[in-house]
C-alpha cells in the first residue's frame, strides 16, 4: 500500500472545525487587546468593564506599548490560521512544504497552522 499523499476529507472536516475553534478564540483576545490599547484613562463606565478588569487584574494594566506587541502577534496567528483554512479547501492541507509528506496528525492537533513536519523543523536549525 503507497503512502498518503493527503488527508481524507472527513479529516479535513476535522481539522477544519479544530482551526474554526481556534481561530473564534484568536479574534476574541484580538479584540480584548485592541480595546486595552485603545481604552483611555478616563474615570467612566468603561473602567469596570470585564474586559479591563480581566486586564488589571491579570496583568496590572498592560501598557499600551505591550498591548500593542500582543496584538500583533495575535492578528499574526490569525492570519496564519487563516491560511490553514485556504489549505484545508484546496486540500494541501497537513502537507509539509520541505519534505512534501504529511504532517504529523499529533502534530496539526498542536499546531493547526504548522506547514513543516517535525522532521523539517529539526532539519531547519
Amino acid at each position: 500500500m503507497s503512502e498518503k499523499t493527503r488527508y481524507s476529507d472527513d479529516e479535513l472536516v476535522e481539522f477544519r472545525e479544530l482551526i474554526l475553534q481556534k481561530l473564534e478564540k484568536a479574534r476574541k483576545d484580538f479584540e480584548i487587546l485592541k480595546s486595552a490599547i485603545t481604552m483611555n484613562e478616563s474615570n467612566d463606565t468603561q473602567d469596570t468593564s470585564p474586559t479591563f478588569k480581566v486586564l488589571e487584574e491579570g496583568a496590572a494594566t498592560l501598557s499600551k506599548e505591550e498591548a500593542g506587541r500582543l496584538a500583533q502577534r495575535q492578528q499574526k496567528f490569525i492570519q496564519h490560521l487563516e491560511a490553514a483554512l485556504v489549505r484545508v479547501e484546496n486540500k494541501s492541507y497537513g502537507v509539509c512544504r520541505e519534505t512534501g509528506k504529511l504532517i504529523a496528525k499529533e502534530r496539526l492537533r498542536a499546531v493547526p497552522h504548522a506547514t513543516l513536519s517535525i522532521e523539517a523543523k529539526n532539519n531547519q536549525k
